[in-house]
């Protein structure tokens, strides 16, 4: 199985847990060229989900700690994902390894909520604050025709149940404050699950120009803003 794309895995794997997938808006997937996808989180499957959706390989940072647990290192690699450094190093292996990715036309996948929602269970409609570091990427990277690409998971039916205790997981990564707490790492399985796609935004040489002294932190939050706003509207849609 590893030896497969992680494109035909995703697949493979959806069909094999029984997951019914419904996807909506597919015109508006750019099939070819450089593409950043931007998407809300809460299992370990959306990025399966996403990668049968899109109908690309998709390359996704992952947490440090899943690149150094036996097994999990195996499946996630497998999927084209590649786990960040430790603490310290995180942000700028995540840039260049991303930018590198870009770079060569393959499509980047970043969930911009961050950890929280996958080590503390979230309803299916629930959205939380995005970081930024995806809109600092697009406008560092100088690629041509980069396109950014909002979508969203909502989940109509699923399964939960703990997987680890959080404290474990704190062995393979000690800098995570996230480890620290008590309780269990939730295990979310997808039953039947919309996949809605936003409009694409392609970045322009204008948002490029005005990354720069104080209009930066401009640009950055616009774009930001405009993925939050476009998951979030999509989001209440789909969970019905």
């Amino acid at each position: 199985m590893y030896s497969e794309s992680p494109l035909k895995i995703s697949q493979s794997f959806l069909a094999a847990t029984g997951t019914r997938l419904f996807l909506h808006h597919e015109d508006r997937i750019p099939r070819t060229g450089p593409m950043l996808l931007v998407s809300n989180h809460r299992s370990f499957m959306d990025a399966p989900v996403l990668m049968a959706s899109v109908g690309r390989t998709i390359r996704f940072a992952c947490h440090h700690y899943m690149g150094e647990v036996p097994v999990m290192r195996e499946i996630v690699t497998s999927l084209g994902c590649f786990p960040l450094k430790e603490s310290g190093l995180r942000q700028q292996h995540f840039f260049d390894r991303a930018i590198e990715l870009l770079q060569t036309q393959q499509v980047v996948g970043v969930f911009p909520e961050g950890a929280q929602p996958m080590v503390k269970f979230s309803p299916p409609d629930k959205l939380g604050k995005f970081q930024r570091g995806f809109a600092h990427l697009a406008l560092r990277a100088a690629v041509p025709d980069l396109v950014i690409l909002p979508v969203t998971i909502a989940s109509i039916e699923e399964s939960v149940s703990s997987a680890v205790p959080l404290k474990l997981l704190s062995l393979f990564d000690p800098s995570e404050p996230l480890f620290a707490q008590p309780g269990w790492h939730p295990l979310v399985v997808y039953r039947r699950v919309n996949v809605l796609i936003g409009h694409p935004s392609w970045i322009s040489a204008s948002q490029r120009e005005y990354y720069q002294g104080k209009q930066a932190k401009a640009v950055v939050a616009e774009i930001t803003h405009y993925c939050q706003t476009e998951i979030a509207e999509l989001l209440r849609r789909g969970c019905y």
